[in-house]
């Protein structure tokens, strides 16, 4: 048995990666956002959570930070 079968280049490449949030394996270069563009396109400088969870995220916390009618500034 030769070593170059047994490793296919998409295990070089890291193609997918599972999110850390929901668990599902998705394609990376498409499921998931660059940290900062500019460390390359190396599969390193991409996030560990899907976009789907991130924009969920995001809205949950903005949800949090909104006024509501049960908070009042305090009366000095």
């Amino acid at each position: 048995m030769d070593l170059d079968e047994q490793i296919n280049l998409e295990h070089l490449l890291f193609v997918d990666r599972q999110c850390r949030s929901c668990g599902r394996i998705k394609n990376l270069l498409e499921d998931f956002y660059l940290t900062r563009k500019s460390r390359g396109y190396f599969p390193s400088s991409y996030s560990y959570e899907c976009k789907e969870c991130t924009v969920k995220r995001i809205k949950r916390k903005r949800n949090n930070y909104t006024y509501s009618p049960k908070f009042d500034y305090p009366d000095w």
